[in-house]
Formats: C-alpha cells, structure tokens, sequence
C-alpha cells in the first residue's frame, strides 16, 4: 500500500491543568483515528501546556517571587516519561494502531525539556528533546543533546521530528535527512505566515511530507490569574494556528488552518517521496561529501556521570 492517511491537529494546551490537557489530547488522537488517521501529530507543548505572555517575573539580574510561583505550577504541571500520562497515551494508540507524535513538556529531575513523544501500536516509541529554546523560552526549558534526535520507523515510512525553530537549525536538518525521514513532524507554536514558507522549503529540502500542528490558542485558555502582556481580554489570541500538510515537492495538502481548533487530514501518495528524490537527495546524490562533511554526537550527556570503580 502507498497511501497513508495523516493527520496534524490544532487545539490549544491546558495551561497548569495537565489532568484536563491529556483528556483533551486522548480525545483528539481518537477523534482523529476516526477520520482514518494512521499517523497524527500533535502541536508544541500540548501536554504541560506552552505560557505564551508569560514573563516569570523575570528581568536580567533579577527574579521576583511571584514569578517563581508561576514557575513552580508549571513544574508541577510538567510530564515524567515514561509516567501515567505516556501510559494512557500508549493504551490509546494500540489500542486504536495508530502512530501519534504529541508535543509535551517533560520533567526530569529538576529540569523541564521541550519534547515530541512517539507512539504506536506498539506503545510507547521514544521522545525528542527540543536541542535549543528559542530566546524566552530558555528560562524554563533546558537543551536537549543528540542521544535524543529519534527517527521511528512506521512500516510505512520514517517519522522524525524537529520541534518549532528547530526546523531553521540546518546542521539539525541535515542529520535527520541523514536517517532517511519520511514524514517530518513539526510540532509547533510559530503562527507567522512566513512558517509556511519555512514547512515548504523543509518538504522540498528534505523530499519528506512535513506534518506541522500548532496551537490554537485564547486568553480565555488560561487560568484567570495569570496575565500574558498580550491583555486579559477572553478573544485575545495568543497562538493563531497555521496547520499545514505539505508534500515532498511542496504542495500544500491541506492548510493552512487559521481562525479555531481542528484537525487537518491528508491522504498521502508515499510514492511521491522517491518520485520526489529523483532529482534531489540533500544527503545522497546530491551531496558533496568530497567538500562537506557533518559531524553529529549522538553520545547522551546527562550533567552528572557514576564513576565507575
């Protein structure tokens, strides 16, 4: 069989309620398996939820002790992996025998990472560590290292995931067309119109079908007693959506998706992706590797080591 039915679906997090975000994200994996979804992607931090607006009380030099508070709900909001969440999800897609790659914010130890879970028929799959916050964003999450840079094999094609701006990193590009991706997921809270260039030009670089979900997301998500600098206002929008399904020679299959939560379905034609690597294979035929060569530590780097005697 060549064609595979996916699936990006846009909906906003539960800011500091995880119990209620993950009845939503279960929800939506099984509303969009329903639609004949055989993969589905989730947006940026759904889980654990993303604080647009939020500035933790924090100015160079300088916390306060409220914006500490906001900092401790969302730890105590954050996912351990594996943990009870990754277990339902995991009950979830073998029980439905989909794939799912769901946005969340991981807890480990004291440090909270930006992360895409992997899921399938068979459980639970693996995760990737975002590698580099973008500007705010480094208050809260720490950096992920190569060891988690996952490419799971469906049966149907190569899933991958580069999270948000990660998908401008071109040495990160680089190394995931390297592992031969299929279907690059791209999880994401970026609602600029220019995303849209950036998810073609993924498609056409990589000769992948990109899967970009994102945010939809109001004021009146959030709890009452936080206030984003963008106003108190309920139909505020903090995140504006922008879903795309894109083809390996950057056509847009469905998307952008603007204006309210949903869920985007696409049959993809997986012929199209050696069709597509016929005249171009950034990491194959069209490499120079006489002239460039790339690098990648893969090696885990975790702060502390056991000394071994």
């Amino acid at each position: 069989m060549t064609q595979l039915t996916a699936a990006v679906v846009q909906a906003g997090s539960k800011l500091f309620d995880t119990p209620a975000g993950l009845a939503k994200a279960l929800g939506l994996l099984r509303e969009a398996s329903g639609r004949g979804a055989e993969v589905v992607v989730l947006p940026e931090a759904f889980l654990g939820g993303y604080p647009k607006g939020l500035d933790f009380g924090v100015r160079v030099g300088s916390r306060t002790p409220e914006g500490r508070e906001t900092f401790r709900r969302y730890f105590e909001s954050a996912v351990t992996v594996p943990g009870p969440e990754t277990d339902e999800l995991t009950a979830l897609t073998r029980e439905l025998g989909c794939h799912a790659v769901v946005g969340a914010v991981e807890r480990a130890g004291s440090t909270l990472y930006c992360v895409a879970l992997f899921f399938g028929p068979e459980g639970y799959l693996g995760k990737h560590r975002k590698l580099m916050p973008t500007a705010a964003e480094r208050l809260i999450w720490g950096c992920g290292d190569g060891s988690t840079m996952s490419v799971v094999d469906s049966g149907r094609g190569r899933l991958g995931a580069a999270i948000c701006w990660e998908n401008y990193m071109p040495l990160f590009r680089t190394a995931m067309y390297a592992k031969g991706v299929d279907i690059w997921c791209a999880p994401t809270v970026d609602d600029r119109e220019n995303w849209q260039a950036t998810m073609r030009h993924v498609a056409l670089e990589g000769r992948c079908f990109v899967l970009s979900a994102n945010q939809y997301l109001l004021r009146s998500d959030l709890p009452g007693d936080v206030h984003p600098v963008q106003g108190d206002a309920p139909d505020t929008v903090l995140i504006g959506g922008g879903s795309t399904i894109v083809s390996p020679l950057g056509e847009v299959l469905a998307g952008p998706l603007r204006d309210g939560e949903g869920i985007l379905v696409a049959e993809l034609d997986l012929g199209d992706i050696p069709r597509s690597r016929f005249d171009f294979d950034a990491t194959g035929h069209y490499a120079r590797p006489d002239l460039f060569t790339l690098h990648v530590d893969e090696t885990p780097r975790p702060p502390t080591r056991p000394h071994n005697r």
